[in-house]
This record gives C-alpha cells, structure tokens and sequence, in this order.
C-alpha cells in the first residue's frame, strides 16, 4: 500500500507508545527561584509568545514554547500606511542577547531549547524550554550563509513573511498575493538541511503552498486561525492547514480574537471551535495552541480590565491602514482584541479544563496542550 506523508504519520501516531505523562488535573506546587509553578498532567507547550515579566513564566505552567526574538523596526511608507522590518544587525543582536540571558539563568527556571527532547527535561526538572524564532525572513534576505550563524546562536524557527513581502516571498497582509521567490526557494531548502523548521504564519497563500511543496520534513503554523470561521487574510485556508498536516506539522490556534471569531462577545467555545475546525481538517495531530501575546496576556487589555471596547481602539489606526490597501476581510472592523477569560497568565490551564468539560479524551487534550507540538519539535530537532 502507499501511504501520503499525513496517512504516514497518523500511523505512526497511533502506533506510538504514549509518553507517561497522565496525571491529575493539578498536581502539588513546587517552587523556583521565589516563583510558584503549578505541576501540570503533561506538559503545556505554546506555539509562539513573547516575553515579559519573568515571574509569569513559571505561572504559566508552560514546560516550552516558541519565543520571537526578532527585532521589527517601523519604516516610513509614502501611503501612510504601517510596515515594519527586522535588519539583520537589529535580530542578531536580540538572539544573541536572549541567549545570553537564557545561559546566565537570568530568566528563572527557564533555559534555552535546542532540540525537542529538551521538552521532556524542562516537564521533569518543572522548567521551562525555550525555542527561539524570527517573525521573517528579512534579517536573512539572499545571504543565506546567514542561517547557518543564525543557527549557531540559536534560532530553531523561523517564519517565511511577516504581513508583508520580503525577498523570500509574499505576506498574507498585501492586496495581491505571490508565492516564493527564487531566494526563498533556496532559501527553505537551505534552513530544512540545517534542522531550522519553516513557519508559515502570515506568509501569503502561494507561498505558504510553495513552502509545503518544497520542504521535505515538517512546516508549521505557530500561531494562527482558520479562515473557514473569519474570512480574513490573516487567517489560514483549509487547503494550508491540511497541507501542515500531511507534512508532519502542528498549527498553534492563538489568543488574538478578532481573528478566532466574528462573535461580538469573544469566549473560550469560539476557541474551541477553531479547535474542532483544525481536528475536521488536519486531523488530531496537527493541532496545539499558541498565544501572539506576552506569556502574561495582552498587556494593555490587562490594565484595562479586559475591557475590549477600550482595548481595541489600541489596533485601529493599524487595521485601518491595512483596511485602505483592500487587504481581505479589514473592511470588517473589530470590536474584540482578547477572550477576556483567557487574557491571564493562566490561560493554558483555562484551555486544558475547557476541553475537559467539552468531553475531549485525555489522549486529545495531551495532544492539544503541547504532545503535538513536542512530536514536531522533537523529529524535527532531535
């Protein structure tokens, strides 16, 4: 019989011993470096966040994540309109200073990840793996010996585009979309060789296709949301989520919920039905969560109580810039910016109990809250 690369892996999947990880809902709490962490039944792993407080971290209970250390400076355009970029000088300099802080146990109870295994040692030592990324592949352009010292300093991931078009390819926040370009051809051919694994939030629909049809090992979405429930560029069509499934890859459903739902009131069930959306389309193991947002929450959200009405007024000069360039889905202005319940260092917790009570299996919610994103990471990293 042939088997597709998904068919492959759902065999694998299942044939699989589980990891030892089931246990109760809460478990005692431990303390690190003055900090309280909450055992947690396996480990939570988060697709992509940013950092803040450091205290948050352990209270997070996240035993990994993905963290953007890309450095986006603001450029002038000549419409008025809002774009950034990340120098090559500007990235090197964040990785090389998040490393550093990493190695110098600056950062309490967390170290730097460099292969998914690492998940394992962080979940029994009750700390925290983290991976670094870029949002983007501008810090690279066409010099692609660029990854390799990337690489040596640290850089596990890295995403095609960020909104906009860069030499690699075309963002998904443009009015016409394009796919690769030669240098991103070579270029995700290049970091899949290095064990950098391509990621392909933001980047536009042809490229996000090109990428799945050149990479040979996994790609993923680290943080994003499906199109078929928000009609918006931003978010991923069906095709790309079952096409980061069948190469062995993960998509992270994230906290930003002007693009989870178009329900006036945003709730942890507009979450889970992004969820169920990806299970219907990719199948269990190509689902995880993701954040968008400091580990903590979005901060100014935060301040304001959770109040969206205020909260999003944050957002509208840039989505409506985005909006003037007839970009899909901008003519729809949001009223939302975060799930209030979710808005908290705590939200991983929230989101293993929402499942909880939605009658999702322990070896799913596992799967959801950090096993898919530990398989990925594991055989793409080691």
């Amino acid at each position: 019989m042939t088997y597709t690369r998904r068919s492959f892996f759902k065999r694998a999947a299942r044939a699989v011993v589980a990891v030892p990880f089931l246990h109760p809902l809460h478990w005692t709490v431990r303390p690190i470096a003055g900090a309280t962490r909450e055992r947690t039944p396996f480990p939570f792993v988060d697709g992509l966040t940013f950092m803040g407080p450091p205290d948050e971290i352990a209270a997070s209970g996240l035993s990994a994540f993905l963290l953007d250390v890309s450095a986006p400076e603001a450029i002038k355009t000549t419409d008025g309109s809002i774009k950034y970029f990340r120098s090559f000088a500007a990235c090197r300099k964040s990785l090389t200073e998040m490393r550093r802080k990493l190695d110098a146990g600056e950062i309490p109870g967390s170290f730097l990840a460099t292969k998914g295994s690492d998940i394992a040692a962080a979940y029994r030592t009750g700390r925290t793996a983290v991976y670094l990324q870029f949002q983007g592949c501008e810090p690279i352009g066409e010099e692609l010996g660029r990854l390799s010292e990337f690489r040596d300093l640290g850089l596990r991931v890295l995403q095609i585009t960020h909104h906009n078009n860069n030499a690699w390819g075309g963002g998904a926040l443009e009015p016409a979309w394009s796919g690769l370009t030669k240098a991103g051809f070579e270029g995700v051919e290049r970091m899949v060789a290095l064990g950098i694994i391509p990621d392909l939030s933001h980047a536009a629909d042809p490229t996000a296709r090109d990428v799945l049809k050149t990479s040979k090992r996994p790609v993923i979405v680290s943080h994003g949301a499906a199109r078929a429930l928000v009609n918006n560029a931003r978010c991923t069509p069906d095709d790309v989520i079952r096409g980061v499934a069948d190469s062995g890859g993960a998509m992270g459903i994230f906290m930003m919920s002007f693009w989870l739902t178009a329900d006036t009131v945003p709730t942890t069930e507009a979450y889970l039905r992004q969820i169920r959306h990806l299970i219907n389309v990719g199948g269990i193991n190509a689902v995880g969560i993701a954040n968008d947002y400091p580990v903590g929450g979005e901060e100014n959200a935060r301040r304001l109580g959770n109040d969206n009405a205020r909260a999003i007024e944050g957002y509208l000069a840039w989505w409506n810039a985005v909006a003037r360039e007839k970009v899909l889905g901008f003519d729809q202005r949001p009223t939302h910016v975060v799930i209030p319940e979710l808005n908290n260092v705590r939200r991983a917790f929230t989101i293993h109990e929402a499942l909880d009570r939605a009658r999702f299996t322990t070896g799913e919610i596992e799967k959801i809250m950090g096993g898919n994103w530990t398989r990925v990471l594991t055989e793409s990293l080691g």
